[in-house]
């Protein structure tokens, strides 16, 4: 009984992640062919310089597609790719990407421990917060609050983001937070804790 009680709790849970933006992932896996070239056809970027959108949060990628659509997010190589899509067809998008499975790497023994202090507290010296607090210990993201899960992210593409919070050039984060984390962080410190999340899970 209580196996029972458990399986139906975790397939509630599943369903509602899976359909937290309202989003169709199978309608969405007609809608993503346009995006394959840059972000891969799973949703595992092929190149550093983009990021892998696989097993991300549904709610996160609905607000960044958003983002770019009205002006507080600029990404130019996304300029007019999104356009053509109606708000259903974002939510489906945002769903599929969500259901897949992100391509974990491995992490370079000489970023392990410093990328992993980072990540898991921070560095109290500078006032610092551990990324766990907001992106969970496995860096799944937290979907509700619409923080980005980080896992298996190409560590390019997550140092080009820190770089950018830290510089201002991108400051679509609410309240500030990443803008006030990044501009924190050393070069190094970012450089690590890009290539510990690469291979975390």
């Amino acid at each position: 009984m209580n196996k029972l009680l458990i399986s139906l709790l975790v397939s509630v849970g599943i369903t509602g992640v899976a359909h937290a933006t309202g989003g169709d992932a199978t309608a969405g896996s007609q809608k993503v062919a346009v995006c394959a070239a840059c972000h891969g056809a799973d949703g595992n970027s092929p190149m550093g310089a983009f990021p892998s959108l696989a097993g991300q949060s549904s709610r996160y990628l609905l607000k960044q597609m958003q983002d770019q659509l009205n002006g507080d997010r600029v990404i130019p190589e996304m300029t007019g790719m999104l356009d053509d899509f109606t708000e259903r067809d974002l939510r489906d998008i945002a769903a599929f990407y969500e259901s897949q499975t992100p391509t974990i790497g491995q992490i370079p023994e000489d970023m392990f421990a410093l990328g992993e202090s980072i990540y898991r507290a921070g560095n109290p010296d500078t006032g610092l917060s551990a990324c766990t607090a907001c992106h969970m210990p496995s860096g799944q993201g937290n979907n509700p609050a619409r923080f980005p899960a980080l896992s298996g992210q190409h560590p390019e593409y997550t140092i080009l983001q820190l770089q950018k919070f830290a510089s201002e050039e991108r400051d679509n984060d609410p309240n500030r937070m990443m803008r006030d984390i990044a501009v924190k962080m050393t070069e190094a410190e970012m450089e690590a804790v890009a290539h510990y999340i690469r291979g975390l899970n």
